[in-house]
């Protein structure tokens, strides 16, 4: 089972925060808006909102786009150890 699925990506890309952030805390993925990053967040920093958006195309993303992402992050996600 990964860390990140196709949920938690939705839930990144359909904050309505331009500088929300995926963060991997404690084993539960969370999207936190821009303003909530700290330094106990930063090393656990999967993905910013903007980072993600040159890897779609149009303005919804389809299933098989939140999957691989979701494949991608979750890689990320595993290197924070």
């Amino acid at each position: 089972m990964g860390l990140v699925d196709r949920e938690c990506v939705r839930r990144l890309l359909e904050s309505p925060d331009p500088g929300a952030t995926l963060v991997f805390v404690e084993g539960d993925c969370l999207v936190l808006p821009d303003g909530e990053i700290d330094s106990r967040h930063r090393p656990l920093i999967v993905a910013r909102r903007y980072e993600l958006m040159e890897f779609l195309h149009g303005e919804t993303a389809t299933d098989a786009q939140l999957d691989m992402l979701a494949d991608r992050l979750d890689n990320v996600a595993r290197d924070l150890g």
